[in-house]
């Protein structure tokens, strides 16, 4: 049952979320009444709709009419399974159409399922359950894979991955893209002079901390390796990365942690980098990463505990 699933994935909250598109209203009530018990319901009413309501809303699982108006089921289809920010969410489609050609192309270009009009109320809610419980394990399987082990935030594979996404999402809507760059200073000595079990702490209070700094949903931290961490911050500007990277400093300096190995105070402090940039076909996400990179090099070699910014 979809309920017991639910109750086995930590970390899930809320009921699955379920985007119903279709062009006549009539069948966006008939499953909605099969489904607003459930799920949480979106709806659609064009191919150009769904595409948003997709890319911003992310479902769980999309019923899909093959044929629409503006943009059809199957253009729709393709477009979402190109994008990396959709193209793992599991689409169902609705046709009226049985012929085994048209059910060929339909997982051709990505679909998981079919259900034939008219529907089935009893067959298309036993379809859906199924399809939203592997996807929910998939995900459940997919987040405990791209978890750092000691600090419980995301890790290096995750930021990679998301970096990909927030650049193409960014550079689609024209919008500012910030990537922070994080090192604990002298991090080498405080595993020196009070062990490596302390250092781990370290590591575990540093992170959550700098997690209790980032306030938008879409903000992630990740662990990108040893003492270090990273930022992505998509719909950020400039000034807006600035006033985060003094907020970083500062959950770290209330933090308080001692560290009488430091040059450059009595307690654990860190030096930041911070690059932004509106995306282009001719820049590339690697390029913004070496940028923020660059900037942290800057911030140590100008004294540490600080931060730099560059704007590309």
């Amino acid at each position: 049952m979809l309920n017991h699933m639910q109750e086995r994935l930590p970390g899930f909250v809320g009921r699955p979320r379920l985007l119903v598109v279709d062009d006549q209203p009539i069948n966006i009530r008939a499953l909605n009444e099969i489904f607003k018990d459930e799920y949480e319901c979106l709806f659609a009413t064009s191919g150009e709709q769904a595409l948003i309501q997709a890319r911003t809303q992310k479902p769980d699982l999309i019923l899909l009419d093959v044929m629409m108006p503006d943009i059809s089921g199957h253009q729709v289809c393709q477009t979402l399974k190109k994008d990396p920010t959709t193209a793992d969410i599991p689409i169902i489609f609705v046709t009226s159409q049985n012929e085994d050609m048209d059910e060929a192309y339909g997982f051709e270009l990505g679909a998981v399922d079919f259900i034939s009009k008219p529907i089935n109320p009893v067959i298309v809610r036993a379809r859906v359950k199924s399809q939203v419980a592997l996807k929910l394990q998939y995900d459940f399987m997919r987040n405990m894979a791209l978890l750092d082990g000691l600090t419980g935030v995301p890790n290096r594979r995750r930021f990679d991955e998301e970096l990909k996404k927030y650049w193409l999402m960014c550079r689609r809507e024209h919008k500012p893209l910030t990537v922070v760059l994080i090192d604990v200073d002298f991090f080498k000595r405080y595993n020196d002079c009070y062990g490596h079990l302390a250092g781990d702490d370290c590591l575990r209070q540093t992170s959550k901390a700098l997690q209790s700094a980032l306030k938008r949903p879409l903000d992630l931290l990740c662990r990108y390796g040893g003492e270090e961490f990273a930022c992505l911050l998509p719909y950020t500007d400039a000034q807006g990365a600035q006033k985060v990277g003094d907020t970083l400093q500062q959950v770290i300096a209330a933090l308080g942690l001692a560290h009488s190995q430091s040059d450059v105070s009595d307690k654990v402090t860190v030096s930041i980098g911070i690059a932004t940039q509106i995306p282009t076909a001719e820049a590339t996400a690697l390029l913004l990463v070496e940028a923020a990179d660059g900037a942290l090099y800057q911030s140590k070699s100008q004294g540490r505990a600080q931060n730099q910014l560059v704007e590309l």
